[in-house]
């Protein structure tokens, strides 16, 4: 008798068989429906594209009980019951990503600029300027309502010299992006906005050297860098924060989903939720940057390493809308296309995540091409030698010597 049962993609195995996706096959690179795992690389192909699948107990080569372990009995919480004090509305995207983008790259170089200001008030020992805060997310907020390609394409472009402004820049987009994915109210959305860009602002009081450290930190030098969320709770709190979704933030956005984070060691629901989003933005923003001790990973790598943290560093219904909010491709990713040419993706389908619109930058020989050229893969789907068109890869942010920083649209 034919039996299926539904697989998390990071709980496969060699020798289960796949009989059929959590996704339509022909959003895939998979050819076949159904096949057997036969390796690592297989795996990791799955994970890439799909959060589960389904598999055949009877066509694996595994002993079915051994499968049956595998599968996934924990309840799924739901948007309502996670936030059921709040009226949820969806958001539909009013504008398309030309359009949207002048006004975004206004908005966020304007948020840019201010958050410098704030930043070296606070650093100089003035007090944090809550009216400028608000004012200056606002437009940055109302772009990611209308369309959030643009600005998850300016989150993107980082420099690497200015670290603290960016990452804070990048978690606050990120946040507001999460936001609207789970169809919360705008009055959420600045909390977000607000939230991202201050939860960090208690390092601005520590040593930059520490900070920026290439080495392990010692036992007391750790402690002296966890400081930073009760110096940033007092630094808003001087500032009059009183909203306590952003005091949250702050004070919890290093709290793990397992309890072993800090300061208090708080876990599951006992983390307020809008520090889980915090912790989740934060942590993704880190890894797709360049710091001074680690070298930027790629968006689709990133999302990978959440999933595999769901349920023991960040909620895994959380993660689960993160990944759906910004896509395995968000805009500003760089991609290795199957004929061998290297884009930027600029713009997403919702609904077709794998076959966004790219821009390439490079030619098949990895060589720049002198004028540029838009792809819009969901409408392309063959190369000019006939061959099928699809991304294969995600690559880092600087490969092939790529400045993304200086990439004009």
């Amino acid at each position: 008798m034919l039996e299926i049962v539904k697989v998390l993609t990071a709980d496969l195995e060699i020798g289960m068989y796949v009989s059929s996706l959590d996704r339509p096959w022909l959003e895939t690179p998979f050819v076949l429906q159904g096949f057997q795992l036969e390796s690592d690389s297989d795996i990791e192909r799955l994970r890439k594209h799909c959060d589960y699948v389904y598999i055949d107990t009877q066509q694996s080569l595994l002993e079915e009980t051994t499968i049956r372990r595998k599968v996934s009995n924990r309840p799924r919480m739901s948007r309502a019951q996670m936030f059921s004090k709040k009226k949820l509305q969806p958001y539909r995207d009013n504008t398309d990503w030309k359009d949207e983008y002048p006004k975004a790259q206004s908005a966020v170089k304007a948020l840019s600029e201010g958050l410098e200001d704030i930043f070296n008030n606070v650093a100089q020992g003035s007090a944090l300027n809550m009216a400028k805060v608000k004012l200056a997310v606002q437009p940055m907020i109302d772009s990611i309502t209308r369309n959030p390609d643009a600005c998850i394409w300016l989150a993107r472009m980082k420099q690497e010299d200015q670290y603290a402004y960016q990452h804070s820049l990048g978690a606050s987009i990120w946040a507001v992006a999460l936001g609207r994915q789970l169809g919360l109210p705008k009055s959420d959305l600045r909390s977000l906005a607000i939230g991202g860009l201050l939860f960090d602002v208690g390092k601005l009081q520590l040593d930059k050297e520490l900070l920026n450290a290439k080495r392990p930190l010692t036992e007391e030098e750790f402690e002296t860098v966890k400081s930073h969320v009760q110096l940033g709770v007092d630094a808003i709190t001087k500032g009059g924060v009183m909203n306590q979704d952003v005091i949250d933030m702050v004070a919890y956005h290093h709290e793990r989903h397992d309890g072993s984070g800090y300061p208090e060691g708080l876990s599951g629901d006992k983390i307020p939720i809008f520090a889980r989003i915090a912790a989740i933005v934060d942590c993704y923003d880190a890894i797709t940057s360049h710091r001074s001790y680690a070298r930027a990973t790629s968006p689709s790598i990133a999302i990978k390493k959440l999933y595999e943290w769901r349920d023991m560093d960040f909620q895994a219904e959380l993660v689960e809308e993160f990944i759906q909010a910004v896509g395995i491709y968000p805009a500003g990713t760089l991609v290795e296309l199957s004929s061998g040419e290297v884009a930027v993706v600029i713009a997403e389908y919702r609904t077709r995540r794998l076959r966004p619109k790219v821009m390439v930058l490079l030619d098949c020989d990895k060589q720049p091409l002198l004028d540029v050229k838009m792809i819009d893969l969901l409408n392309q789907k063959e190369a000019e030698d006939g061959r099928p068109l699809d991304i294969v890869n995600s690559l880092e942010p600087d490969a092939y010597g790529i400045d993304m920083a200086a990439i004009q649209l």
